[in-house]
């Protein structure tokens, strides 16, 4: 958590939850390039040449029928993303989930999480890295505020062995 001193002066206007489309691929490749940046002191992940960081994913949450790209505001501000697949069958997989540093510890990170899992009812599944206990905390927090049965467990990385295995959270959110 950030220094409360560090926080804005006043919580962050209303949070706008919205699919995005590929005319949103301008504002997601900005905001990915941030998401990997953090993520790269947990993975190891260093840009390529030009500066970006593998974008797969980015580029499948934009075309892949089985997967949606969400992106939240607050105004006119970019404020974090996320992106969802398996959405033709459960359980749902969270794939990635961003919110820019400023307006952490504001409740936004809560107010996406709850908006995404809340979308789709039915059985949700949420990849973190154990070593970063921001998200280890958030997300046991996010799964027993949706379901009173939720688990955890580790699982090898696909392709990439020599990172430390990603910490699962499984859990159902109802409908209404």
């Amino acid at each position: 958590m950030p220094d409360s001193a560090l926080l804005p002066p006043h919580p962050l206007p209303t949070l706008n939850v919205r699919r995005a489309g590929a005319e949103d691929r301008p504002v997601l490749e900005r905001l990915w390039l941030l998401f990997r940046h953090d993520l790269s002191r947990f993975t190891g992940d260093l840009p390529r040449a030009d500066g970006t960081f593998r974008s797969e994913r980015l580029d499948a949450a934009l075309t892949d029928p089985g997967w949606a790209a969400f992106l939240a505001c607050g105004e006119d501000s970019p404020v974090g993303f996320a992106f969802v697949r398996s959405l033709e069958r459960q359980p749902f997989i969270l794939n990635s989930f961003f919110v820019v540093a400023a307006a952490r510890g504001t409740g936004v990170s809560s107010a996406l999480a709850h908006q995404l899992v809340t979308t789709f009812s039915g059985t949700w599944e949420v990849a973190f890295q154990e070593a970063n206990s921001l998200a280890t905390h958030f997300w046991r927090k996010v799964a027993a505020a949706h379901s009173a049965g939720w688990t955890e467990e580790r699982r090898a990385v696909p392709g990439r062995p020599h990172l430390t295995a990603d910490s699962w959270i499984t859990f159902e959110v109802g409908n209404g």
